[in-house]
């Protein structure tokens, strides 16, 4: 089953070039973080499954929105907002012993309300999708985008940690700190 997840995340990087290898940086650094939090191991190889597959659904998105090299209109981020979702509607129906359509489906919302695509808040986030959001956030400032250079770790730590409490589980973040702290 982790094969067949990973082939699927490979078909979608020759997609999307400009993100290889950002599925699978996601899913090491939000497992790492889950074993830093004392999570149980089917908790811990969910959020690496969910990891691996969080932006599948990115394969619905026109590759020149992917790939734009200057600042997304509203209707290309409407599109790119609707990732999650469509990534949640290609899993749901797979015989998954965890929840990883749902955790797909809730790694851009935010504690307070504000993320996508359904603006959910706190509790009503999945632990899973919280520890994966900011791992998700951490992973993608740091690296290089069509849009713009990568920030580097240290930006991304700064942001997450700004953050923490309002728009991020500030466990995870904790987490995603000594984790990043411990790998150097």
């Amino acid at each position: 089953m982790k094969e067949t997840i990973e082939a699927v995340s490979d078909m979608l990087e020759i997609r999307d070039p400009y993100t290889a290898g950002h599925q699978s940086r996601v899913a090491d650094l939000a497992g790492n973080m889950a074993e830093d939090m004392g999570l149980d191991v089917d908790t811990v190889e969910s959020i690496r499954l969910a990891g691996i597959v969080h932006d599948l659904g990115k394969i619905a998105v026109p590759a020149e929105v992917l790939s734009k090299p200057t600042r997304l209109s509203e209707n290309e981020f409407g599109i790119i907002k609707e990732h999650p979702r469509t990534g949640y509607n290609i899993l749901k129906n797979k015989d998954f012993p965890w929840p990883i359509a749902k955790i797909v489906l809730q790694h851009h919302e935010r504690l307070d309300g504000s993320g996508y695509p359904n603006g959910i808040a706190g509790d009503e986030i999945r632990l899973e999708a919280r520890i994966l959001a900011v791992a998700d956030v951490v992973e993608a400032m740091s690296s290089h985008r069509p849009y713009r250079p990568g920030l580097g770790t240290h930006a991304a730590l700064q942001e997450i940690q700004n953050q923490a409490g309002r728009l991020f589980d500030e466990e995870a973040v904790r987490a995603c700190v000594r984790v990043l702290e411990k790998q150097g």
